[in-house]
């Protein structure tokens, strides 16, 4: 188990490729060997499987997150925008485009976050959208080990970039795609400098997750920001941090247990993360 400084219950499940592995320095390790498990471990709050089915709410404030990673994605209480962590930092990415430091009291129903290290370098030219981009990482993915997870980040001056935000939603929630329908906003933007901050989830992840690549952009000004639907650039490095260990956070809250986490929402995902706003609206 894992100990999280607040004093709020919670259940994590930790899992390695090897297998179930402990992330508590009291069964026998060091605290220093407990902060190096944690550097070397992705942690999410809950699935974007309950977040796809409407669970918006949460438990975990942004501040417990911030000691869990300082690098990730995610989102916010009511899908109110879209989440970038940078440099311990977490933005909020707003429905009306302005970027925001967020408070560490606000919830967080959903988010990926690791404390960042560069263990591989990459040089890129001439990329021409996102699926180039992504298939240029997951050649490194199948070098360096297609079954690691992998936090990215790509500081660039993007030739241009579509993202995303959307505005909050109230109770009761309607689903992820739904949301999106009525509130999402699109904001392109040409030679623009900021950062790219994603997620690689391996192909077991598919139950708890979205497998493959996940991308949040922050501009370098901290004023414009989402989730990335296109992109392109002419040169920059991108960096990589190999993870092997996952550790997941699940709500105590009577809602989240009440969903039915077993029904297949892969179609309702793939919407949520590649659909313009004219595609949703013809759903």
């Amino acid at each position: 188990m894992l100990n999280m400084k607040s004093g709020i219950k919670r259940k994590i499940m930790a899992a390695s490729i090897a297998g179930l592995v402990s992330l508590s320095a009291g069964l026998g390790a060091s605290q220093a060997d407990a902060a190096k498990a944690d550097r070397e471990c992705v942690a999410q709050v809950a699935l974007l499987q309950s977040l796809a089915q409407g669970y918006f709410g949460g438990t975990i404030t942004a501040g417990e997150l911030r000691t869990l990673g300082d690098t990730g994605i995610g989102t916010f209480e009511g899908l109110n925008g879209e989440m970038i962590v940078l440099d311990g930092t977490v933005y909020q990415a707003l429905g009306d485009g302005r970027v925001v430091v967020c408070p560490d009291k606000t919830i967080i129903p959903f988010s990926n976050v690791t404390f960042f290290d560069k263990d591989i370098a990459l040089k890129l030219n001439d990329i021409k959208d996102k699926a180039a981009l992504e298939k240029t990482l997951n050649e490194v993915v199948r070098e360096h080990g297609a079954n690691s997870f992998y936090m990215v980040k790509l500081p660039a001056e993007f030739s241009s970039i579509l993202f995303r935000s959307e505005y909050g939603s109230q109770r009761p929630y309607p689903t992820l795609v739904e949301a999106l329908k009525d509130k999402q906003t699109e904001f392109t933007e040409k030679n623009i400098k900021g950062t790219i901050v994603g997620l690689y989830c391996p192909s077991y992840m598919g139950e708890l997750n979205s497998v493959g690549w996940h991308f949040h952009f922050i501009s370098d000004d901290k004023k414009k920001g989402g989730h990335v639907l296109e992109l392109s650039l002419k040169n920059a490095t991108v960096y990589l941090d190999q993870t092997d260990r996952f550790a997941m956070l699940l709500h105590e809250d009577k809602e989240f247990h009440e969903l039915n986490l077993a029904k297949d929402m892969r179609a309702d995902i793939q919407s949520a993360e590649q659909d313009t706003k004219g595609k949703l609206a013809s759903k």
